[in-house]
């Protein structure tokens, strides 16, 4: 399960240190890298978005990622609040790989 969190955020200090703005396609996990791009795949609308983890979360037990306001948008979540989501990470995803 996804959830989502944004404009109470904004401009909040994220755990890696950057400020976080709802606008921009990241999202929080609680032990990929930071860093890490991961594909996350809504399950109920077959929509699929890449986001960058920079984050820790979420805080909700039965939830795996946390994702930004925009990245919700785009995922077609924000109204439901929560959905079930695939989360993938791929190694040509990464920065640096050829």
């Amino acid at each position: 399960m996804a959830s989502f969190y944004g404009a109470a955020h904004d401009g909040r200090t994220r755990a890696d240190g950057g400020t976080f703005d709802r606008h921009d396609f990241t999202a929080a996990h609680r032990t990929l890298a930071f860093g890490t791009v991961v594909r996350v795949t809504n399950l109920d609308n077959g929509r699929s978005i890449k986001v960058e983890i920079n984050d820790r979360g979420p805080h909700v037990k039965g939830r795996i990622i946390d994702l930004s306001s925009a990245a919700a948008r785009a995922l077609g979540i924000t109204h439901d609040g929560v959905t079930r989501v695939r989360v993938e990470a791929f190694r040509q995803d990464q920065s640096g790989a050829g």
